[in-house]
């Protein structure tokens, strides 16, 4: 996991809960290439045909709540999706991303700063989120060096089994 992320926004407003970002009809569904597939295909059905790895979601408030089901952030992570800003996030899918690998940033404003398409980059430990294609810079919460070593480990479990010299499951 590298510190700074370059990547297209796809913008969404508040509230996208867990069930839009991963319909739970689908939780049957474990192939990573088969659950990216159905990734937010409720809030927006071009999302799939349109996001490229090393994209990244913008959103305004409250993303990723509802459900405690870890599904949505594995889908968003299988989509290619490489990081997340929004205002605030759902708590529990705060932290299954973090432990899952999937970098969130909290940046108060940045969904009036960033338009679908538009270039943005996500400087993590800096905490700062830059619209490459407008100019606009935004202050975000930077990531402590506990979760930038959870990401750079590709998840909590990984880094642990590290840690202790496990090989993994």
């Amino acid at each position: 996991m590298e510190d700074v992320i370059t990547g297209k926004a796809f913008v969404y407003g508040a509230n996208v809960d867990t069930d839009q970002i991963y319909p739970g009809g689908y939780l049957d569904l474990t192939d990573p290439a088969e659950v990216a597939r159905h990734a937010l295909e409720r809030v927006d059905p071009d999302f799939i045909t349109e996001v490229e790895p090393g994209d990244v979601i913008v959103a305004a408030t409250n993303f990723g709540c509802g459900s405690s089901r870890e599904h949505a952030a594995v889908t968003l992570k299988a989509a290619g999706i490489a990081a997340v800003v929004a205002e605030s996030f759902g708590r529990i899918f705060y932290r299954n991303a973090i432990n899952l690998g999937l970098p969130l940033v909290v940046c108060p404003g940045i969904a009036g700063l960033v338009r679908r398409g538009e270039r943005v980059r996500v400087e993590m430990a800096a905490g700062r989120v830059v619209n490459e294609t407008t100019g606009a810079v935004a202050a975000a919460q930077p990531l402590s060096a506990y979760i930038r070593a959870i990401l750079a480990s590709d998840g909590i479990k990984p880094m642990i089994r590290k840690q202790w010299g496990l090989s993994a499951e």
